[in-house]
C-alpha cells in the first residue's frame, strides 16, 4: 500500500486542493443510495487512493474475529451516509488485506482513517459512541473543505443522473504499471508511464500519473527531519531543497514547496537551474494545473526565469 509517508498528520496542515474526479468503486456492499464500499488489496488503488485525491475518504479496518467490528460497521455506514457523499467509507477486512493494515502500522481494531490527497490521517482505534464518531469525520470534512478538497462521491449502486455518461473502465494502457505500482516496484511503474508518454505526449492523464508516481517514489521511504537538516546545512544543494519540497507537498505545504524551489530557481544557472524548473512543472501536475496556488506559482516561476 503505497502511502507516501504513512503515519499521523496534522489535518491543520493539509493544503492539498483536489486533482481530477476519481470515481468511487462499484465492487462494493451497501445498497444503493449508501457511500459503503468494501476493498482489498486489490482495489485499494482505483477505490481509496486515488478517489481521495476528489473527495475525503474513510478507512474503516476490521476483522470479523473481533465481536464488535460488524456492528461499528454499522455504526460508521450509518453515519458516512448521512454525510451525502461528502465521506466514501472503504472498509477493509483486516484477515483478509493484511498489507493495508501494515501500512497503516495498525496494532488493533476496529481503526478508522482518513485519506485525503493519499494521505492517511489516523483519526481513532477502537469502538467510540456515534456522536464522537460524527466529531471526529466533521473536523476531518471541515478541514479538507478549506484546503480545497470538496468533492462527492456517487452512490453506491446508484445509476448515472440524466445525461451523465457511464464510468469507462479502467484504461488497459495503464495496467503494467499500475501492476508495478501496487506491487511498490516505483521503478517499473515509471519506466511503463515514461514509455506511454513518448507514445502520448498530449494526454494529460498520463503526465499526471507519470507525475505522481514518480513524487511518490522520491517520498516513500524518506525522512523529514533528515531531509530538512540536509537542506539546511547546504542551502545549494538542489537534491536536498528539492526532497524537502517533495516532502512538504506530502505534508500539505503546498506554498511552502513552491517558495523553496522557486527561490532555488533565482539563485542557479544553467543545467541545475533547469532541474529545478522541471521539478516545480512536475510538482504543479501532482497538486492540480488549475489549483490557484499552482496558479500563482507559475507566475512567480515565470518572473524568476525572466
Amino acid at each position: 500500500m503505497n502511502f507516501s509517508r504513512p503515519g499521523a498528520i496534522d489535518l491543520s496542515a493539509l493544503k492539498q486542493p483536489a486533482n481530477r474526479p476519481a470515481a468511487a468503486s462499484s465492487g462494493a456492499s451497501g445498497g444503493a443510495g449508501s457511500y459503503v464500499v468494501d476493498i482489498d488489496e486489490r482495489t485499494f488503488q482505483s477505490v481509496a487512493l486515488e478517489a481521495s485525491m476528489s473527495y475525503v475518504v474513510v478507512l474503516g479496518l476490521w476483522s470479523s474475529r473481533a465481536p464488535q467490528g460488524a456492528a461499528f460497521n454499522d455504526v460508521l455506514g450509518r453515519v458516512v451516509d448521512s454525510y451525502a457523499g461528502q465521506i466514501l467509507l472503504a472498509r477493509v477486512d483486516v484477515d483478509a488485506s493484511p498489507q493495508i493494515a501494515q501500512a497503516l502500522n495498525v496494532q488493533g481494531v476496529p481503526f478508522v482513517a482518513g485519506l485525503v490527497k493519499g494521505q492517511p490521517v489516523p483519526l481513532f482505534q477502537g469502538t467510540v459512541e456515534e456522536a464522537e464518531v460524527r466529531r471526529y469525520f466533521d473536523e476531518l470534512v471541515r478541514i479538507a473543505a478549506e484546503n480545497g478538497l470538496t468533492g462527492r462521491a456517487q452512490p453506491v449502486g446508484a445509476a448515472p443522473a440524466d445525461g451523465e455518461p457511464e464510468e469507462e473502465p479502467e484504461d488497459p494502457r495503464f495496467a503494467a504499471a499500475e501492476e508495478a505500482f501496487m506491487a511498490s516496484d516505483f521503478e517499473t511503474a515509471v519506466a511503463e508511464y515514461e514509455k506511454l508518454r513518448v507514445q502520448y505526449p498530449a494526454d494529460v492523464e498520463v503526465a499526471e500519473r507519470l507525475a505522481r508516481v514518480k513524487w511518490l517514489s522520491r517520498t516513500k521511504n524518506a525522512d523529514l527531519q533528515a531531509a530538512r537538516k540536509a537542506a539546511a546545512d547546504d542551502p545549494d544543494d538542489i537534491e536536498a531543497q528539492m526532497l524537502v519540497a517533495d516532502l512538504d507537498i506530502s505534508g500539505g505545504k503546498v506554498e511552502d514547496a513552491f517558495l523553496r524551489l522557486i527561490d532555488l530557481v533565482k539563485r542557479t544557472s544553467g543545467d541545475e537551474r533547469e532541474t529545478v524548473r522541471e521539478r516545480l512543472l512536475e510538482l504543479f501536475t501532482v497538486v492540480g494545473i488549475a489549483d490557484p496556488v499552482v496558479m500563482t506559482a507559475r507566475r512567480s516561476l515565470a518572473s524568476a526565469l525572466f
